[in-house]
């Protein structure tokens, strides 16, 4: 049987197209700016000398990092309600991101953490730094800096799962291609275009973290 390509009704869907990839972008934003402060916090109670702390964080991660992330969309979006807690698909899509996130990021920092030497420290407590500034500068900022490749690659990853959020009729790219879907019947050609656009976007991301290393977590030059 031949198929006769006609890209022609998925191109004239262009505007929903576009406002699922923003939509896309809006999401993931949003989840990649939370993930990454929560992902903080489950760092430092990770590496608490308490270990009712520790094993609590510890906990958080492993349940998130070894179950399925469709899974746990499912959890925040079908189930929560049994206990009273019902959110809008877009707000679970978020949810569930920004947990996913926190889990693969508090690993993530954790090992850039763990490759500052306790000399630095030390340190930078001798010329009488504050606290927080020997955190910000000596531990973090580095630690981060070590580290930013990888969240780089995690931040695209979980963008690129975040059609997996459609399951749950979030209105981003994949949901507006599922309809175009629906009501065309060009499953290649919708599957194609949305292809290309994910790539697109990925390479969006990639350059804004690019310039964001450069600007935040750079060396200086001479």
């Amino acid at each position: 049987m031949q198929h006769t390509f006609d890209f022609a009704p998925v191109l004239d869907a262009w505007p929903a197209l576009l406002q699922g990839a923003l939509q896309t972008l809006k999401i993931s934003g949003i989840s990649m700016a939370l993930g990454l402060c929560l992902g903080i916090i489950f760092m430092l109670m990770r590496m608490s000398p308490v270990k009712a702390v520790s094993a609590v964080a510890l906990a958080y991660i492993e349940v998130i990092r070894n179950t399925p992330f469709l899974v746990q969309v499912f959890f925040i979006f079908f189930g929560m309600p049994s206990l009273g807690i019902t959110l809008t698909a877009e707000q679970a899509a978020i949810l569930a991101m920004t947990l996913n996130c926190a889990a693969y990021s508090a690993e993530i920092v954790r090992g850039g953490v763990e490759s500052i030497r306790k000399g630095q420290i030390e340190a930078g407590r001798a010329l009488g730094l504050h606290t927080f500034d020997v955190y910000r500068y000596i531990i973090f900022r580095p630690a981060i800096r070590a580290v930013y490749p990888a969240l780089c690659s995690q931040f695209i990853l979980m963008m690129l799962n975040s059609s997996l959020v459609a399951s749950v009729s979030a209105e981003e790219l994949t949901y507006v291609g599922q309809s175009i879907d629906a009501e065309t019947f060009r499953s290649f050609e919708v599957y194609f275009v949305l292809g290309v656009i994910y790539l697109a976007l990925s390479q969006f991301f990639s350059i804004v973290l690019q310039l964001i290393g450069k600007a935040y977590f750079s060396y200086p030059t001479k």
